[in-house]
């Protein structure tokens, strides 16, 4: 266990320097536009509106989420084994115990919801009930449990919040051209300042058009770093790296597609849920997680 608080620690850095990159990115775009249009009242309708669905998004996506996955909520007496795995892990993390969900999905898969440790919830696929042995359940069950006490839920939704935020704000200048004129405003204040105004326009334009996709690319990147401090904490939780070891090399040869499967919710699944014959390129070339092969690695180097 000598590299596990390395590797938690490195994770931890990384990602904030990624949030750090997102904020620098969304004062770029924002300065750029108010210095086009030389007014920054384009930007409150499209601010106020991003926090409102900031808030909706913040206390509704946990129930949005079990929704969409089909999820159905279980006690303690519809399975014995799996309360008490989750009870006794949370026990041990020193967390309170979550809802527990099954999803009828066949895939071996996992995912953990909710605002905070006191709203959490976990979900797991009645594939992963039917096909995992109880060691390998029990990581599984620790990696999800992981990212309830590391936070991961709150800082996901801050990095989907941000990179919708600068979506919308591009999107907002990007729709106001067609309505205002490329330029429409240079000239005001003579030939220098509507040069300048012009210039910043190129500027505000190219942001808008390459801030969303590199905020997605961010995002993807938190999302990655955060499934290894998970993977990571969970074998602190355990201390038993092989049952989530072998849990990831069945999830690896594991082609059977999710049929709830969403693009707003990959991220918070244990593995890509984006699986089978029917895997478009789109979802290959924007992976919510990193390759198993990389995460079973760094399990080996940890127990190692």
């Amino acid at each position: 266990m000598a590299n596990l608080y390395t590797l938690q620690s490195a994770n931890i850095r990384r990602t904030w320097v990624l949030f750090v990159v997102f904020f620098l990115v969304l004062g770029a775009l924002g300065a750029a536009i108010s210095a086009a249009y030389g007014d920054p009242s384009y930007l409150i309708f499209a601010l106020i509106f991003s926090a409102v669905y900031a808030l909706i998004s913040y206390y509704s996506s946990a129930s949005i989420a079990l929704s969409l996955a089909r999820a159905q909520e279980i006690q303690k007496s519809d399975n014995p084994m799996l309360w008490n795995l989750v009870e006794n892990l949370t026990i041990t993390a020193g967390l309170p115990m979550p809802k527990l969900y099954i999803t009828p999905e066949l895939q071996i898969n996992a995912f953990a919801t909710g605002r905070d440790p006191q709203h959490a919830a976990v979900a797991v696929t009645a594939g992963a009930l039917q096909r995992l042995d109880k060691n390998e359940l029990q990581g599984v069950l620790a990696h999800e449990l992981s990212h309830v006490g590391n936070r991961d839920i709150l800082v996901s939704t801050v990095a989907a919040v941000l990179a919708g935020i600068i979506s919308l704000i591009a999107d907002i200048f990007l729709r106001s051209l067609f309505f205002g004129g490329f330029g429409g405003r240079g000239g005001r204040g003579g030939n220098n300042n509507g040069e300048a105004q012009e210039l910043f326009f190129i500027v505000a334009i190219a942001l808008s058009i390459l801030a969303p996709i590199g905020t997605m690319l961010i995002q993807l990147a938190i999302s990655r770093r955060r499934e290894a401090l998970a993977d990571a904490s969970g074998v602190l939780l355990t201390r038993y790296p092989e049952g989530l070891i072998s849990a990831l090399r069945k999830i690896e040869v594991d082609d059977t597609p999710m049929a709830s499967a969403k693009d707003s919710t990959a991220h918070m699944w244990l593995d890509n849920p984006f699986k089978g014959k029917g895997t478009s390129w789109w979802h290959k070339l924007f992976m919510t997680h990193p390759p198993i092969e990389e995460r079973i690695k760094a399990l080996q180097q940890i127990s190692g």
